[in-house]
């Protein structure tokens, strides 16, 4: 028996530099990933898409109803221009004394009027220019300019925005059939994970074993290196695993529901929109012949007048029934303009 003694195993200082490669060569969960990458940008884009689709439809309406209101001034300088001339033609007829001054001071508060109606429309055309420029999101100090003429015939091509809609041309079917796309790859994911993953592996190294700390200075460097494959099988991770699939596949069947929907009221929103598009154009149509015919009956009532066969009153009477057609006619103007752009947002095609 030698009792205890003491000894050493080993060196007393270990140095180790080495590299550790990783390559992954199959793991299922992964791979979906890379496949629903582009079905997730593409997911984001189209939410945008469809929240810019939402204000452009706000814009189209305040851009138009600023060309309505164009419109709208061009009727009131035809009025102005026409209460002028009978003005002038009243003023005619005061000196030679075949008219009443309560007549002409009659026509100059309906010029008035009109001038100071006119003032208050410019006055809404510029509060409508600066609505639309924060809407946009354009400077206020720049300068907006509409360039487009709103005509009857514009307004009444129902046809040919109504042909070949197909539901993908709404950006809301978009984004919700890429939400699908995206619970599809979901299910596929987790199903996934019930198979092995793969994965290659590498080192490779230099260690050093030194009674003193003298790495830097002479001594030998040993090689060590290897290569090998690292399966991992799942074999048993509890329930949830079950779950999170069963769940992904409710998710599924959830959005197929949600378009399923969506379809409806896409079909439902069309045929709305489609008849109040008709009616404005059809009450467009009938307020556009009533305040031509206004206007003749006004000249006609005129000229009865200016040979002596008619009287003011009949001018007057004219006057109103002329500008109560024409508000008729600017509010069926401006109801179709709306109802046009609802029918090309349900259409997919504003």
């Amino acid at each position: 028996d030698f009792g205890f003694i003491q000894a050493q195993f080993g060196t007393r200082y270990n140095a180790n530099v080495g590299l550790s490669l990783q390559q992954l060569l199959f793991d299922g969960q992964v791979f979906v990933g890379l496949q629903a990458r582009r079905a997730a940008i593409d997911f984001q884009t189209r939410g945008a898409e469809f929240t810019e689709a939402t204000i452009k439809q706000n814009v189209y309406k305040i851009y138009y109803q600023l060309v309505a209101s164009r419109t709208q001034v061009g009727l009131l300088d035809a009025n102005i221009d026409r209460i002028q001339k009978l003005s002038n033609d009243y003023k005619s007829l005061y000196k030679n004394g075949f008219a009443e001054k309560i007549d002409l001071d009659k026509v100059e508060v309906q010029l008035t009027n009109l001038q100071t109606e006119k003032l208050k429309v410019n006055n809404a055309i510029e509060m409508g220019y600066l609505g639309l420029k924060t809407l946009m999101g354009m400077p206020i100090r720049d300068t907006l300019i509409l360039t487009e003429e709103l005509t009857y015939e514009k307004i009444n091509d129902f046809t040919a925005i109504a042909d070949g809609f197909q539901y993908t041309d709404r950006k809301d079917f978009q984004y919700l059939s890429l939400a699908r796309d995206l619970n599809a790859y979901n299910v596929k994911r987790y199903k996934l994970t019930y198979l092995p993953t793969l994965a290659l592996g590498a080192n490779y190294g230099k260690i050093a074993q030194r009674n003193q700390f003298n790495f830097l200075g002479k001594g030998d460097w040993f090689t060590v290196s290897s290569i090998g494959l690292n399966m991992s099988v799942p074999l048993f991770t509890g329930f949830a695993r079950d779950a999170r699939v069963k769940k992904a596949e409710i998710d599924l069947k959830q959005t197929d529901d949600q378009i399923a929907d969506l379809k409806r009221q896409i079909d439902n929103s069309i045929e709305q929109a489609a008849m109040k598009y008709r009616t404005a154009v059809a009450t467009l149509t009938i307020q556009k012949k009533n305040m031509e015919l206004a206007e003749r009956v006004f000249n006609q009532t005129k000229k009865k007048y200016e040979v002596g066969t008619g009287s003011n009153t009949e001018i007057y009477a004219a006057d109103v029934d002329l500008k109560a057609a024409q508000t008729n006619y600017l509010n069926a103007l401006y109801d179709a303009i709306v109802a046009r752009v609802d029918f090309l947002f349900a259409t997919g095609k504003l």
